[in-house]
């Protein structure tokens, strides 16, 4: 293990591992280096890359310095980024991508940005409702509810069935590996917004973006992953066949290598295309 100091003084922790080029990978909700695709994927990508799997602020052995902030995050990025040597390929993952794509819109010197599913809201009513999310679960963690903050996470905001929550509880390994981190599910709440997609601050991304979504996943990240792709100029669009949000180590990690790897669009699949031109 590895660690960066961050913008504000925050110890990120972070391990290194293949060669080549840098990948800096950005986990989703409630996973680290220890919990999660990531530990999977990495080597996936090591055999080509250089990969940098880092634990997001609040979790592992990272710090968390207060009050929390998303462009805090970017500023995690950026010290990775400069770990790496002044450049680096990003992948990001559920929230983990919309913070990838906030980063690229910061100008930060990512040569490629590869995101899967962003978890924004295209319809109006939808992303109205989904605003109060960060305040429901930073009552939750303030009352030490850090269970009822999981469940919440899983039901009204990923909308995971009753039963198979149930059925995770009954996991207890995994379930205190889940509430060890639940103090920052605020922290991804932030991350959206009220999941609005922030097409203005998209459109000003100049960084070569793949925007990737599962043929399985649910129509609502289907319709917001291409929409990502109309809003970031240039941006290309690739469907993973039988694909879920849970996407397999494997065949996500074939295409971003292709896309990171290569110089122009992925021309192997005939789904493949440019938006936003």
């Amino acid at each position: 293990m590895e660690t960066v100091i961050s913008k504000d003084g925050t110890a990120i922790a972070f391990e290194r591992s293949g060669a080549g080029s840098a990948v800096i990978l950005v986990d989703g909700a409630l996973c680290s280096r220890a919990f999660g695709p990531m530990p999977k994927l990495a080597p996936l990508l090591a055999r080509r890359f250089t990969v940098f799997m880092y634990d997001r602020r609040g979790r592992g052995d990272s710090g968390d310095t207060r009050p929390y902030a998303r462009e805090r995050e970017v500023e995690d990025i950026e010290a990775l980024i400069r770990a790496a040597g002044g450049s680096a390929f990003v992948l990001g993952l559920s929230s983990g991508a919309a913070l990838g794509l906030q980063a690229a819109a910061s100008g930060l010197p990512i040569k490629k940005l590869a995101v899967y599913e962003p978890p924004f809201m295209i319809d109006d009513a939808a992303h109205h409702a989904a605003a109060g999310h960060e305040e429901q679960l930073k009552r939750m963690i303030a009352e030490g509810r850090r269970g009822a903050a999981v469940k919440y996470f899983m039901r009204k905001m990923v909308g995971i069935p009753a039963l198979f929550v149930l059925l995770m509880r009954l996991m207890i390994g995994v379930w205190r590996k889940l509430e060890a981190v639940a103090h920052t599910l605020p922290y991804d709440a932030a991350v959206m917004g009220d999941f609005s997609l922030p097409a203005a601050r998209l459109a000003s991304i100049t960084t070569p973006t793949l925007a990737i979504h599962g043929g399985k996943t649910d129509a609502r990240l289907q319709k917001a992953v291409r929409a990502v792709a109309k809003a970031v100029p240039g941006a290309q669009l690739r469907t993973l066949k039988g694909q879920t949000h849970n996407v397999k180590p494997e065949v996500l990690s074939t295409v971003v290598v292709e896309f990171f790897a290569g110089e122009h669009a992925l021309r192997s699949d005939p789904e493949a295309r440019r938006c936003g031109s």
